[in-house]
Formats: C-alpha cells, structure tokens, sequence
C-alpha cells in the first residue's frame, strides 16, 4: 500500500530540504545574516515542528525533547549542523510511524492536545508543514547565496518522487 498522496507530498518536501543544503560546511550552516535565523537552527526549526505535529500530538511521544529550543519565537542561537541533521532525521523517521498509514478519513480529524481538539485538521497540519519547509528552504538558499555558494539547486527537483495521483 502506498502512503497517501498529501503524505508522498511531505516526503518530497523534506527531500527537497536536504538537497538545498548540500554541501554546507559546518562553519557555513552556523552563520547568520540577522534578522535571519542561520541554516543549523533552520533545521532545527523544522524537526522541532515535525516533532509537536507527528510525534507530540500525533503519536503522544516525546521523541527528542531538545528540538523544543527551536520552536518558533525563541532566541537564535548555532547548534552544530551535524547535530541538527542527526536529529532532524531522527524525528523524521519517527513521524513516519504515524504518517504512513494516514487515510483521508484521517487527514480529516482533528488532533486532541492536552483535552483540547485543535483547530487544525490533520490534513492541514500537514500542509502547513510543508509549506513551512518550502518558506524556510527559500530562506535557507538566500542565506547560502550571500556566502557566496555557487551551483545551487535552481528549481524544484526530480518530480517522478512527487507525481500527482488520486488517493
């Protein structure tokens, strides 16, 4: 059984995040262009997100704790990049236990947090995750563009990944 279409969706996305930094050196990822974030915390940024959605919310489990320091409106700060794509990747595998076998039916409900039922559809969590990435790709690239990296990814990549279908 193939994932749902929304969910091959967010896999792309991320696909498309880990292209767009590449290649960036540790030094690189940590450096900043304030008021912007640098691309390290950007990733951080991201699996902290992933993490409240799809294992907070989702499967009620705590997964990495330390990615809260990442969540939207706290300090900037330049975590290690290897730090962060290790963690990223840990709370990616762990969101897919529960996205995997996500229906429409699914996608429809709303998620309980804490006794109360958020306002957001699943299937709206989930698109609001991916447009995260895509906001915070852009970022990401302008940021390697004014460190002066050459050759980067110039559009959406590989689409045989991402085709649309009917669920």
């Amino acid at each position: 059984m193939m994932a749902h279409p929304l969910v091959e969706q967010l896999r792309f996305t991320r696909s498309e995040w880990v292209r767009g930094f590449e290649g960036i050196t540790a030094e690189d990822a940590a450096r900043r262009f304030e008021p912007m974030n640098c691309v390290s915390w950007m990733v951080g940024h991201l699996a902290s997100q992933e993490h409240r959605f799809w294992c907070v919310w989702g499967q009620s489990k705590v997964i990495a704790p330390e990615v809260d320091q990442f969540k939207f409106g706290m300090p900037a700060s330049t975590p290690h990049i290897d730090e962060m794509w290790a963690l990223w990747h840990t709370v990616a595998a762990a969101s897919d236990f529960f996205l995997e076998d996500l229906t429409s039916d699914d996608l429809l409900r709303h998620l309980e947090v804490d006794g109360k039922v958020l306002s957001d559809n699943t299937g709206t969590l989930m698109q609001r995750m991916i447009y995260h990435y895509w906001y915070h790709l852009g970022e990401g690239l302008a940021v390697r563009q004014m460190l002066g990296h050459q050759d980067l990814p110039q559009f959406v990549g590989n689409m045989s990944a991402a085709v649309f279908r009917l669920e």
